[in-house]
């Protein structure tokens, strides 16, 4: 099926930390630090991208805050705070992605997530958040032990979804994850805003102005 078939037929794949999600760890530990340089040191050489992307490709947060731990011990407390507080990093939803959202399902459009997240706190996440319902399925890294851009992972909602990747459209706010659906057949689009995403949905004829 080609990206221009009857509206029903489509499948729109979405990111969500950050593309419907507000998820950052600043939303916490701007409480924890007086200094935001310091909060920022703290980010890029204690609790990193790259640490955080371990759980996120399945290490319990357990052993990754105890390895942690032991080569700053120090910032044990803050470390540990990363799981412990983790809800607190959680700021809502972004509401004008899911209006977008709401709008492609009552459109008929089949939709599917594809997250980079730890099962352990995307678990404490799905409650929270009842949009999340209209996917009709939600592949998490941490469940799968691999994350985007692997095309693994990919290849497990292709599977999943029982769709082909020319068959559908695939939103993150991530270039390299972009770039990857988009090596793979898929049309991929970069999330920067609502306003953007909407523009380029109806461009792409799977939203009605």
């Amino acid at each position: 099926m080609a990206v221009g078939s009857s509206q029903s037929s489509r499948v729109v794949v979405f990111d969500l930390g950050g593309v419907l999600i507000d998820w950052n760890p600043r939303h916490l530990y701007r409480k924890l630090f007086a200094d935001v340089r310091a909060m920022e040191a703290f980010l890029t050489r204690v609790c990193t991208q790259e640490w955080n992307e371990a759980q996120d490709a399945g290490r319990p947060f357990a052993e990754g805050i105890r390895l942690l731990q032991a080569r700053h011990p120090a910032e044990a407390d803050l470390i540990a705070a990363y799981f412990e507080r983790w809800t607190e990093m959680l700021n809502g939803p972004i509401s004008g992605t899911v209006t977008l959202l709401e709008r492609l399902h009552d459109a008929g459009v089949a939709l599917y997530a594809l997250t980079n997240w730890s099962a352990e706190t995307f678990a404490q996440a799905r409650p929270r958040y009842a949009f999340l319902r209209r996917f009709r399925d939600i592949v998490v890294s941490g469940e799968e032990g691999v994350i985007k851009p692997d095309p693994r992972i990919f290849d497990i909602l292709f599977r999943r979804g029982g769709f082909s990747p020319q068959q559908a459209i695939f939103i993150d706010d991530n270039p390299p994850n972009v770039a990857a659906a988009e090596r793979l057949g898929m049309r991929a689009l970069r999330f920067t805003s609502p306003a953007s995403l909407e523009r380029e949905l109806r461009e792409a004829g799977v939203l009605a102005s």
